[in-house]
């Protein structure tokens, strides 16, 4: 075990810690659990509790500024007030849930650039509160989640990095105060026309808000401008769904001009993660189509744009995507 110092809030000769993770590789809706050790210091303490949250780091705007802020998105006790004699050795094993809407950090094994996750150990004694380092958490992506991104893949997008942005999305059964950002880098047969793709997952236990964002390029007669897709679906359908056809359908409908590549419409299964196999209780829910009136808003890292959704649906998925581009003055999804 390796016990950090807690000098920062109780000083030289406090207590120290150590919280070990039962396993660090979770997925949404599971349970993180583990147990932080405690030693005590040169002298008695009164421990009032010891807590523990997930935490990640947030993109904030603030007018025309943007700064990151470490944001609790979950939080468990692990124990209330007892006494620690000097020199003496507590555990105390907690357990945490894990929200659906966690962001994935990994995804086929592969670590997400961009996105820090972990459990923050809080001690309070005497009313003062230390908080220790950071005992990394890694979020893997549901089979769901791990079928849209293996559509991007398949079509050609590249990974570019990933972020949190502190924000609601409109419409949709968000309870965290940010969502995910996954940013693409469009394949050849947009170039020209894309900038990139960046998708977003709003998750329940039944099932997800799948938002597509394309920047487009602008012409010479006209201005460069984002349109938005966004698919509601359970888990089930979700995994078994080909979302290479779909997105590319969906971009040659906003103007991308995908090409139609054949090897898109066929069957697909993504390929099975390794070491990794723990299981989740995924929700069966059925499919909501989403027909819009609704306004969104987009005014994220100077767009300066707002947009309106448009009724519509992709062919080649079983449900419904809802089409919108942006046009000025009139609204944004993220607020």
């Amino acid at each position: 075990m390796v016990f950090k110092k807690l000098a920062r809030a109780f000083g030289a000769g406090g207590p120290s810690v150590d919280t070990v993770l039962d396993r660090p590789d979770v997925r949404p809706g599971e349970v993180l659990s583990g147990t932080v050790h405690i030693a005590g210091g040169d002298h008695d303490v009164e421990i009032e509790h010891v807590a523990l949250g997930l935490v990640t780091r947030v993109e904030v705007e603030s007018g025309d500024s943007e700064y990151n802020s470490t944001v609790e998105f979950s939080r468990a006790h692990a124990g209330g007030r007892f006494h620690l004699p000097a020199g003496q050795r507590y555990s105390l094993p907690f357990q945490m849930q894990v929200p659906w809407e966690a962001p994935p950090t990994v995804f086929y094994g592969q670590h997400l650039h961009g996105m820090t996750m972990g459990v923050r150990t809080e001690l309070s004694v005497a009313r003062a509160i230390d908080k220790g380092d950071l005992d990394p958490v890694n979020i893997h992506t549901l089979p769901s989640q791990e079928a849209v991104l293996a559509g991007m893949q398949r079509l050609g997008f590249h990974f570019r990095r990933a972020d949190l942005e502190k924000g609601h999305i409109r419409g949709t059964q968000q309870q965290l105060p940010f969502y995910q950002e996954i940013e693409f880098a469009p394949p050849h047969q947009y170039a020209g026309r894309i900038n990139e793709v960046e998708l977003t997952f709003v998750t329940t236990a039944h099932g997800m808000n799948v938002i597509l964002e394309a920047d487009k390029r602008g012409g010479m007669f006209s201005h460069g401008h984002d349109a938005i897709g966004r698919f509601d679906v359970s888990h089930q359908q979700a995994a078994g769904m080909d979302w290479a056809a779909g997105i590319n359908d969906w971009l040659a409908r906003i103007g991308g001009h995908g090409g139609g590549h054949g090897h898109a419409h066929g069957g697909y299964a993504p390929p099975q993660q390794h070491g990794y196999g723990h299981p989740s209780p995924y929700g069966h829910g059925q499919p909501h189509y989403r027909h819009g009136h609704a306004q969104y808003r987009h005014g994220r890292r100077g767009h300066g744009h707002g947009g309106a959704i448009a009724g519509g649906i992709v062919g080649g998925l079983a449900a419904g995507f809802v089409l919108g581009e942006i046009a000025d003055d009139i609204g944004d999804i993220f607020d």
